[in-house]
């Protein structure tokens, strides 16, 4: 069974692999560490989601501010008080599933913010959302080595710009790196949970991570190219 540790350091490598933006790489290691909220140690966070999602619903009723912000966090904390461990969680429609329900906390936090003040740094408001899902869902351990070097990197990549698709697919690529991770562990996962209880191992995680290396070579092509001309212009 991989640990936080482990499910982090391969999430960052992938993350830096797909991305430049630090933004991305850091909702990457985020996402790798939320499928395991299903465990039962873990029930007094999933509790208290529950009822953040409730406060932030029933404030944002009472502001006549979009309230439907509160309800998919609520939403969010339901999946993981009824899912098994490594069940739901840890299958394709779980990581699309959290992977939406992230990606919109987000999003209209977000929107949010950006319609009840008049500030124009769009960037920094994002990377605070991110500091504060980072406080819900990483290792209080990490966070102590995680925060700094987040906000550090922001003083030279906060010209920087984010959308929408990529909040989705850094959260994504995190997601499914957990699963492909726990695929290598004895107890393997249940790729189509609830539908199929098949359980699935590493010769599925190595297919992944095979893809997902030709798909980041791919995409970074033209930067290999270039540095690839750098260390032998006779070459090039």
């Amino acid at each position: 069974m991989s640990s936080y540790k482990g499910h982090t350091l391969f999430a960052l490598i992938l993350g830096i692999m797909f991305f430049n933006n630090p933004l991305i790489i850091a909702l990457s290691i985020i996402g790798a560490n939320i499928p395991d909220f299903d465990h039962k140690f873990k029930k007094d966070n999933v509790y208290r989601m529950i009822i953040l999602g409730l406060i932030v619903f029933i404030s944002l009723y009472i502001l006549k501010l979009p309230y439907y912000l509160g309800l998919i966090i609520v939403f969010l904390g339901t999946v993981f008080y009824f899912s098994q461990h490594r069940s739901f969680t840890h299958s394709i429609f779980g990581v699309l599933t959290l992977t939406a329900a992230v990606s919109l906390i987000l999003i209209w936090a977000y929107e949010i913010l950006m319609n009840i003040t008049v500030i124009s740094t769009s960037y920094l408001f994002m990377a605070i959302l991110i500091a504060l899902l980072s406080f819900l869902f990483l290792n209080k351990k990490l966070i102590l080595i995680f925060l700094p070097l987040f906000f550090i990197s922001l003083f030279f990549f906060g010209t920087l710009t984010i959308n929408y698709v990529e909040v989705a697919i850094g959260l994504f690529l995190g997601l499914l790196s957990h699963i492909v991770l726990d695929s290598f562990s004895p107890a393997g996962i249940k790729l189509f949970a609830p539908l199929s209880s098949k359980k699935y191992h590493k010769k599925f995680g190595i297919v992944v991570i095979v893809i997902l290396f030709v798909l980041a070579i791919y995409l970074r092509r033209f930067e290999i190219i270039e540095l690839m001309q750098c260390f032998f212009p006779n070459i090039y």
